[in-house]
């Protein structure tokens, strides 16, 4: 006979710890495009730049993080 053992108690995240960083990626992208838009020229050009690539590279970096992830051993994602 198979015993089924419980599931684990999952507890909530807090809103702060979810949202943080979409906000702050949304908010350096805001900036990131409002540079660009406002100043042509210097270093508002190395600001936007800077500020619409680091999005960008988080993006790629969890995409290929999660790409490369090999499946547990149940046959699901880890």
């Amino acid at each position: 006979m198979n015993a089924v053992s419980p599931s684990p108690v999952v507890t909530p995240r807090p809103s702060v710890a979810i949202w943080l960083w979409p906000i702050v990626l949304g908010l350096l992208t805001v900036f990131g495009l409002l540079s660009a838009l406002l100043g042509q020229h210097g270093i508002w050009l190395a600001l936007s730049w800077t500020a619409l690539s680091i999005p960008l590279i988080v993006t790629v970096a969890c995409l290929l993080r999660a790409w490369c992830r090999t499946p547990s051993v149940k046959g699901g994602q880890s």
